[in-house]
């Protein structure tokens, strides 16, 4: 096989130094290499909504590629001086307005920091925000501390979520806290961290909203469903065995069929297998096999295929058995009428 050669096309040149590539390799993020690659390009000329633009991406999308930049290293964000990678000034205060998403190994930027007057002065002035934390403050049932209301301030102002999606996620925060079992409302770090994902998403209109957790309701009640057919019950799914389900979830494996694919997991191998398992169901998707009617009409299909061709087997090796007899009795017939008819001829002759 012959090798590839890259070539560098172009005259225009960014010179990054080894310690900042090496930065970049270990943190093994394409996001934030890509975020960098544009800071330096751009000498920090550009905002993080510039960025957004000019990326083609969100400002979620930014700042979560900020958060990685700054946590090994390369970008420092600071609100009052901008933004410094190893000692160059690069970007400006708007970048630190972001955060990641859920489930990312990246912490979020914290949100720009207002003064408690400025906050003050925008519940005061401002009505739907005054509403938002009007109406925070009775669904958590909690007066929000200073650092609570700069988060929230953040989704409205940074994120411009509007009132009625917020409402609607802090609602679903606290039906998602309710059922993990903690007994305790979630804390606004947590309801930070999943606005971001909802940013991410396109999660911005109250009929995204209404759809998305609609969504996601579906994809519980389907998780429930696959947990009694492997039967596991009275504990959650683990990280890997979630990943496994939420993978036939989304290729559209039926639980019923879930349910032919474990039993035959177990006859196999005794034992519950999940690569086994997942190999079973991937080879039935691949032929279109999604529902329980689907794999037992195929496995019909197999067995009726497969008698038939024992059944032909059975009679060739029969045909040729009594041929193979036949031909024998005939031979032996035939000698016993030659001797029968030798002896005639003697008699004959006598």
């Amino acid at each position: 096989m012959h090798e590839m050669k890259f070539s560098l096309i172009g005259t225009e040149t960014i010179s990054l130094t080894g310690q900042e590539i090496d930065k970049l390799i270990r943190a093994g993020d394409g996001d934030a290499a890509l975020l960098y690659l544009y800071i330096r390009k751009t000498n920090g000329k550009r905002t993080d909504t510039d960025a957004a633009k000019d990326l083609d991406k969100s400002k979620g999308w930014v700042a979560s590629a900020s958060a990685v930049l700054s946590k090994i290293g390369l970008v420092q964000i600071d609100a009052s001086s901008g933004v410094e990678t190893d000692g160059r000034a690069v970007a400006d205060e708007d970048l630190s307005g972001g955060g990641n998403s859920v489930g990312t190994a990246s912490p979020p930027l914290e949100p720009r920091q207002y003064t408690s007057n400025e906050i003050a002065d925008e519940i005061a002035n401002d009505s739907d925000f005054s509403s938002i934390v009007d109406e925070a403050q009775r669904k958590l049932g909690k007066i929000l501390s200073p650092d609570d209301l700069l988060r929230l301030f953040g989704l409205y102002e940074n994120l411009r979520m509007p009132p009625e999606v917020i409402f609607h996620l802090i609602t679903h925060c606290i039906t998602e806290a309710l059922r993990s079992g903690g007994g305790r409302t979630p804390s606004m770090r947590y309801i930070e961290k999943a606005a971001f994902t909802w940013e991410r998403e396109g999660v911005l209109t109250l009929e995204k909203a209404e759809d998305y957790i609609k969504n996601l309701e579906k994809r519980r009640e389907v998780r429930g469903e696959i947990k009694k057919v492997l039967q596991i019950r009275d504990r959650e799914l683990s990280a890997t065995e979630g990943k496994y389900v939420d993978g036939w979830v989304d290729i559209g494996m039926e639980p019923q069929a879930i349910a032919i694919a474990y039993d035959k997991t177990l006859v196999k191998t005794g034992t519950m297998t999940w690569p086994y398992i997942d190999k079973i169901l991937k080879n039935w998707h691949s032929k279109g096999l999604l529902t329980e009617k689907q794999v037992l009409e195929a496995e019909g299909k197999q067995k009726a295929n497969a008698s038939r061709a024992n059944q032909a087997t059975g009679y060739n090796r029969y045909n040729k058995s009594n041929d193979r007899h036949h031909g024998e009795l005939s031979r032996e017939e035939m000698e016993r009428l030659e001797r029968l008819f030798s002896k005639g001829k003697k008699a004959e002759g006598t």
